[in-house]
């Protein structure tokens, strides 16, 4: 299997003063192609800590991290957030959908940023919400959707510019049992049917049981990585 995510030897540090807090102690990981895993550990174990240096939305105070062999810790800001851009999807638990767009416009604006031409990044927004099943609410802004449809919008939006990896944090947290039973069950579909690579930092059961790839983070380590097979996953 190809690595899209390596990190080796991974350490964060944070200052709360004159005291050195360690959130990550080493940390040794690969996200493979087409892996549909979960991220889990108590609060403070450091899950949301890895799971933002991945995303390049903070740096490795050691260790190095690469996302389809390019060395994220080797970038410049300009470049990390191109990187950002193209390589990866983020779902988060409050949705970060723009109020004032519609659907279809949410899904687009990854894509305008990536100079997509107006005609292709409409078609394949379209496409994206049709896959989500919100091909009939394309023109509603984001206070006329329930949380569950912005979630699609959102995993809709990730998905549009067709990223190495999809990471969602908690995004089942704002979302009842149902909806976000729903949304588990289309983000394995979308993971089986394309491929796509899923990394979800949670703390939701529902979640875990679906995915095929179980890890944990406890004090800053890997304290255990399992794979599953689809029946075990649900």
């Amino acid at each position: 299997m190809t690595a899209i995510v390596d990190c080796k030897g991974i350490t964060k540090h944070y200052r709360q003063g004159s005291i050195d807090v360690p959130a990550l102690r080493g940390v040794d990981l690969a996200i493979e192609q087409g892996d549909f895993a979960s991220l889990a550990g108590p609060s403070g174990s450091g899950k949301t800590t890895l799971l933002n240096i991945v995303g390049g939305l903070d740096r490795p105070t050691d260790g190095t991290i690469s996302i389809d062999g390019q060395d994220l810790t080797a970038l410049d800001n300009e470049d990390l957030a191109d990187l950002r851009l193209r390589k990866i999807g983020f779902v988060f638990q409050a949705y970060n959908l723009i109020p004032v767009l519609s659907a279809v416009e949410n899904v687009e604006f990854t894509l305008q940023l990536m100079d997509v031409p107006a005609a292709e990044r409409r078609e394949r927004a379209k496409e994206m919400l049709q896959q989500v099943g919100l091909e009939s609410m394309e023109n509603r802004r984001p206070s006329r959707l329930s949380g569950g449809q912005q979630q699609r919008v959102a995993v809709a939006r990730a998905l549009a510019s067709r990223p190495s990896i999809v990471l969602a944090d908690e995004p089942t947290a704002n979302l009842d049992t149902q909806t976000a039973e729903d949304l588990i069950a289309l983000m394995s579909r979308l993971n089986e049917r394309y491929g796509v690579t899923f990394l979800m930092a949670t703390h939701d059961d529902r979640v875990i049981s679906r995915t095929r790839r179980h890890i944990v983070i406890a004090d800053g380590r890997v304290a255990s990585d399992e794979r599953r097979t689809l029946e075990m996953a649900g």
